[in-house]
């Protein structure tokens, strides 16, 4: 039978990589390993199409985590759970509110892109639930998945050489929030005062896997 299982790559002596065929399988897998845990395991970093399982070697060992990981997905893809899992993972957690500036310099471009009004781009942006799929790039930088398919845009041809910390932004299906000043490519939309980063606050970051944001649109002062 087929499965969303790639492989399962050993990283080192206490990392397996489970390799799959997209990110809906990733949070799929993700949360159903989180919601029954196999013996051993430590902590679950997910990425686009891998999910890295951190373990215990005196709890478990490679070929057995991988067994039980292998099984586990099986079991999602035979029940049609895989897109069910991942479709539910933002009603599963508190919902965080981040209230967003709609004046970002591509918004007119982004709705000539679209074919939508400036305040269609905002309504599209603002309905969804968004759930943190994984982080990267940047510390507290978040890829957050729940994006109108409208809006599900190319980065910019020519990436800006500083996007200023809180923009708002969309690229290839997912939307972010820059929580420092850094070069950039994504179509910024907007911008938030919330702090994303803040070394004494645990976590540090705002925005971890998992974490179901919502965008409230702000009227510019």
């Amino acid at each position: 039978m087929k499965t969303p299982l790639r492989g399962a790559r050993r990283m080192g002596s206490t990392a397996l990589l489970a390799e799959l065929d997209d990110l809906t399988d990733v949070l799929a897998l993700r949360d159903a390993l989180q919601q029954q845990p196999p013996s051993g395991v430590r902590e679950l970093v997910t990425a686009a199409r891998t999910l890295l399982i951190t373990y215990d070697p005196s709890a478990t060992t490679h070929n057995t985590l991988a067994q039980a990981v292998s099984e586990r997905a099986a079991e999602l893809h035979e029940e049609g759970k895989t897109s069910a899992a991942a479709q539910n993972t933002a009603q599963a957690h508190d919902v965080l509110v981040v209230p967003v500036r709609y004046d970002g310099p591509d918004l007119d471009d982004v709705a000539e892109l679209t074919g939508l009004s400036v305040p269609e781009v905002i309504a599209r942006h603002t309905s969804p639930l968004y759930t943190v799929a994984f982080t990267g790039f940047a510390p507290g930088f978040g890829y957050l998945v729940g994006t109108d398919p409208v809006l599900s845009l190319p980065r910019r041809a020519e990436p800006r050489t500083a996007v200023p910390a809180g923009a708002v932004a969309v690229a290839g299906g997912f939307t972010g929030i820059y929580p420092r000043s850094s070069p950039g490519g994504w179509q910024l939309l907007g911008a938030t005062e919330i702090p994303l980063w803040d070394q004494d606050r645990d976590p540090p970051a705002l925005l971890t896997p998992g974490a179901t944001v919502r965008f409230v649109a702000q009227e510019a002062p």
